[in-house]
């Protein structure tokens, strides 16, 4: 049993791109709510029917039915509700890969409350910073007693939370979920009247980083998981009774994308592995164990997958793999097929969207390549005058909203309306990437209009890294870039320009990097530090990053 097609004008399945292309559209539902609509349809249609296979690096395991987890995430939304949790509230999820995940954003999307996820590697200023933006009202976390003692620091200057949740053991100032929760009631009516959710309600916000400013808040709304039946449906392409592996951090927008929505559309179940490191070996085995049928990863975890011997573990009941985040070395893509006789299909995507290029059925992948535009995205490469590239000339990634606003596509900057109405402009919406065409029409991904650096999956800004180095006494002036690295596919970089009474030095350089590590992620920590006399600069006194980088291309030449 699947439900996607009920989403479907046309409710058949295509298997060509060209009829996809010109024939998906998904039907408006009135008032859709995934929790409602979805998950408590297949608990009362197919209640026995997997929906989440969950298991850690302890040994535990769970295998939830969809009827489990209506009751959970109903029994959940009259928790929040009793703590003073109500529609419009924003509610910070940081669970990394806990099975709580599911039963915590599924109640928020029943209450009409906003699920705000986030990485369990914020440190404090960075909690600031989302709980002020978002107004974020309760927190809820697990027994990671670093990300716990950093969310409590941040409460001296976070006016608006009220409550800490704890799906761990007992804390104090924490509230205990598990021990709390058993005692409530397991049906939660859908509300209505003031109460009901609407399609243009805020569902969900990610916190995304820019190249100037802080993070910016992408707001989703109702009908956003509508937009992922053609990532799940037809790019990931998920089964029905199949077992679905993304492999992705809940706190990244990635999560959503192919642990949650599409999967449970197509009637997918989820494979939810909540590691501590990622260890190659121990994930190959557990694909294996579980007979995962359809992966998803970016390019940096199949870099470590092809390095072992695949042929030692049973991946007969794998059928599809899929990759996105970054591109796509051909080498990589090579090994992987040569070992498994599998192809990787490519996508592109931004957390304020859903797929918006990608390889689909019918369509022969060509490694590298990010493939053609999505159903419901109307995607074209363009000059800075708006007309179209022509084949092989690089040009910026835009959407064209003239024949309406894509499912899936985001609703705009939470409380930023100059920010949106930019991207949104002249009825476009401007993603802020470049790329090219092939003759074949396949688009080829070159990099960001602005500084964005991508690091093992991660997007970071240089702005945050470069506010942290600016506070050591020895930095003057710096500028954060990324450079090509074949781990990373790009490694975080800051050129420094050295205050007066402090000299160039190894000890120095280290002292650096421990210092941003203690002030914030750490996927944000410079991997290389160069000192500089002085930082490119335009006339109006903005550091040119370009130059850097076009400096560092030519010392790797």
């Amino acid at each position: 049993m699947n439900l996607y097609k009920d989403y479907l004008y046309n409710k058949q399945d295509f298997t060509n791109y060209e009829d996809l292309k010109a024939n998906f559209k998904i039907r408006i539902p009135e008032n859709f709510n995934f929790s409602y609509d979805i998950v408590d349809r297949y608990a009362k249609e197919a209640p026995e029917k997997r929906a989440l296979v969950w298991c850690d690096d302890s040994g535990e395991e769970h295998i939830f039915t969809f009827r489990e987890i209506s009751i959970e995430s109903q029994r959940t939304a009259n928790y929040l509700t009793a703590r003073g949790i109500k529609k419009g509230d924003a509610v910070m999820l940081i669970l990394r890969r806990r099975y709580e995940f599911w039963f915590f954003i599924l109640a928020l999307h029943r209450i009409g409350a906003i699920a705000v996820p986030a990485t369990d590697q914020l440190l404090q200023k960075d909690i600031e910073y989302r709980n002020n933006a978002a107004q974020i009202k309760m927190i809820v976390s697990y027994d990671n007693h670093i990300i716990q003692a950093e969310i409590e620091k941040s409460l001296k200057n976070s006016p608006s939370v009220q409550t800490l949740v704890t799906v761990g053991p007992a804390r104090d100032g924490w509230l205990t979920y598990h021990e709390e929760a058993s005692s409530c009631a397991a049906e939660f009516p859908r509300p209505q009247g003031d109460g009901a959710t609407h399609n243009e309600d805020t569902m969900l916000l990610y916190f995304t980083s820019g190249t100037s400013g802080y993070p910016k808040m992408v707001q989703h709304n109702f009908v956003y998981p509508l937009g992922h039946i053609v990532t799940a449906k037809y790019w990931q392409n998920t089964v029905d009774d199949g077992l679905h592996l993304t492999v992705a951090e809940t706190g990244w927008a990635k999560a959503v994308w192919g642990k949650l929505y599409g999967q449970w559309l197509t009637g997918s179940a989820v494979f939810a592995y909540d590691m501590t490191a990622f260890k190659p070996d121990t994930l190959l085995k557990l694909m294996s164990h579980y007979k995962v049928t359809t992966f998803c990863a970016p390019p940096t975890v199949y870099r470590y997958l092809v390095r072992q011997d695949l042929s030692k573990y049973d991946l007969s009941a794998l059928q599809y793999c899929v990759t996105a985040g970054e591109a796509l070395n051909p080498e990589i893509y090579n090994k992987f097929y040569e070992q498994t006789g599998l192809k990787m299909f490519e996508a592109y995507g931004q957390t304020e969207a859903t797929v918006m290029v990608g390889n689909f059925p019918g369509m022969e992948p060509k490694p590298g390549s990010m493939g053609k535009p999505a159903p419901g995205y109307d995607v074209t490469i363009v000059r800075p005058d708006g007309t179209r590239c022509a084949p092989g000339e690089t040009g910026s990634i835009v959407v064209s909203l003239e024949k309406g606003h894509p499912f899936g596509l985001f609703a705009g900057y939470y409380h930023d309306d100059d920010m949106t109405n930019k991207v949104f402009a002249e009825n476009t919406y401007h993603t802020g990437d470049t790329a090219y065409y092939d003759e074949d029409g396949y688009i080829w991904f070159v990099g960001r209009d602005d500084d964005i650096i991508k690091s093992s999956g991660y997007r970071i800004s240089p702005f945050e890294v470069e506010s942290v180095l600016q506070q050591h006494p020895a930095v003057l002036e710096c500028a954060v870039t990324g450079v090509p690295d074949l781990k990373r596919g790009q490694a975080v970089k800051a050129s420094i320009v050295l205050t007066s009474g402090f000299e160039p030095s190894k000890k120095l350089e280290t002292e650096l990097q421990e210092y941003v590590q203690k002030q914030t992620a750490l996927y944000k920590k410079p991997r290389i530090i160069e000192f500089v006399a002085s930082l490119p600069k335009t006339i109006s006194g903005k550091i040119r990053r370009v130059e850097i980088r076009d400096n560092d291309k030519k010392k790797l030449a």
